[in-house]
């Protein structure tokens, strides 16, 4: 992993310690060949899929006791592979994706340190077509909705992949563009469930942080 800084970082998510390998801080950047570039990632966006984030806690100690039996499960935009560590963990049918260049690396990376097999990776771009994909009983993210047109495209995303009775799980930070995600999301006839929580151990209520489950 040359032309960036790495630390080792310990999570307890549903009683057990994962041990993660992230970038060291939000400065690091390292694009030698233009990958990242090509794929529509800004330099100043490159270090976001390599930290450790509130919401993607949340979502990881969620899914270690959500009920996952029988259903074929994708992460979008998993990033360091926190909730996909822990749905492989729970040998649950879980495929995790992403589409930064490193992503996949550092996934297989932290399910050797945690000693897991690798969970199934796909290369996703939402704004390209996956005919090959097929649908999904429970689709989930964590704090994917920071620009304004994540909403657009994630909603779009999901009508093309998620299973007529599927159930959409996203934590999100509070960003401010969940709202339009949820007018999308009712338009496909999906039903929400807002669940204000606390993100950090410094947060105070109102929380601005929300689990939102979507139903149909």
């Amino acid at each position: 992993m040359s032309g960036y800084t790495t630390r080792l970082v310990t999570l307890r998510l549903g009683g057990i310690d994962y041990r993660i390998r992230a970038l060291s801080d939000r400065q690091q950047f390292s694009d030698p060949n233009g990958a990242a570039e090509r794929a529509g990632i800004s330099s100043a966006n490159w270090c976001l899929f390599g930290q450790v984030w509130p919401a993607g806690r949340v979502l990881a100690q969620a899914m270690s006791s959500f009920d996952v039996a029988g259903k074929r499960i994708l992460e979008l935009g998993c990033g360091l592979g926190l909730s996909s560590l822990v749905l492989n963990r729970r040998k649950a049918d879980i495929t995790a994706s992403d589409h930064h260049p490193l992503a996949e690396e550092f996934l297989t990376y932290n399910a050797a340190l945690n000693g897991l097999s690798v969970p199934s990776y796909l290369d996703i771009s939402w704004t390209v077509p996956q005919p090959d994909l097929g649908k999904f009983d429970l689709i989930i993210a964590s704090d994917v909705l920071y620009e304004r047109g994540h909403a657009e495209q994630l909603s779009s995303l999901l009508s093309r992949h998620a299973n007529d009775r599927a159930e959409v799980l996203i934590t999100d930070p509070g960003r401010g563009n969940s709202g339009a995600f949820t007018t999308a999301m009712k338009a496909q006839g999906y039903a929400v469930d807002e669940v204000r929580s606390a993100f950090d151990d410094g947060d105070v209520p109102p929380f601005r942080g929300r689990l939102l489950s979507y139903r149909r």
